[in-house]
């Protein structure tokens, strides 16, 4: 398997953080400086900052509920004033994991870590289109209109068009809107963006389920492990 991938499943990081580690000079492959597009065999021998990384992985999976004030990442890129990552969030004994894909600072709700590097691919590769749901507040209400404009696709930047997506109402009055809002991508702040498109500001974002697996049962900042029947159902989406 490519190297980047072989990293990944040891839960060092995501391909596209393996792919940064190496270029860095931390890899070596038999001795030898790792190059991006080297291939990884059972006799190969594969160092990670001098530390010799076995073939065999035992897959740890969690599911969190993030709060807002902490960053998804496994150390903050802030190295005068860290902050708090999901990382500190993990039991006492939890293997080397990471966050497939990541939330904004200021959102909440569900974020899964592991060190299955093949199930984070497939959960985070835009043509995987896996649904998952959010819930927007914001201040004061939103026209029909606007909703559907939404649904079919905003230019949140100079060139870049949101794919379509779900929108439903859940709870409105004159001060705020609810919604439940169904993305298959993943784009940098895209539902802040969506809505900023339209003139409307969101005070509060949650992700609440990714397919059908939701948060229930599990408070703010609380973390579990998945039952494998959970891990079967994300492998399968």
């Amino acid at each position: 398997m490519r190297i980047n991938k072989f990293l990944a499943n040891q839960g060092v990081a995501s391909r596209r953080g393996a792919d940064a580690i190496i270029a860095d000079g931390r890899v070596l492959l038999n001795g030898k400086p790792a190059r991006p597009g080297d291939e990884v065999g059972e006799d190969d021998t594969v160092e990670l900052d001098g530390k010799i990384l076995s073939h065999k992985v035992k897959y740890e999976y969690y599911l969190l509920n993030k709060p807002k004030g902490c960053v998804c990442t496994v150390q903050d890129e802030e190295t005068e004033r860290p902050r708090k990552t999901v990382m500190d969030l993990l039991p006492e004994g939890a293997g080397r994991v990471f966050p497939v894909g990541r939330l904004d600072y200021d959102t909440e709700g569900m974020l899964i870590l592991t060190n299955d590097g093949e199930l984070a691919y497939r959960l985070t590769a835009p043509q995987s289109e896996i649904p998952k749901t959010y819930l927007v507040r914001i201040e004061g209400g939103i026209s029909p209109a606007d909703l559907n404009r939404l649904r079919a696709g905003v230019e949140i930047e100079k060139g870049v068009v949101t794919k379509k997506c779900k929108i439903s109402v859940v709870e409105t009055d004159k001060k705020y809107t609810k919604m439940h809002v169904v993305l298959t991508e993943g784009k940098n702040r895209e539902i802040r963006k969506m809505f900023e498109a339209v003139g409307k500001q969101v005070e509060f974002l949650k992700r609440i389920k990714i397919g059908e697996l939701s948060l229930s049962g599990l408070d703010r900042g609380q973390v579990r492990r998945l039952s494998q029947e959970e891990v079967f159902y994300l492998k399968n989406l």
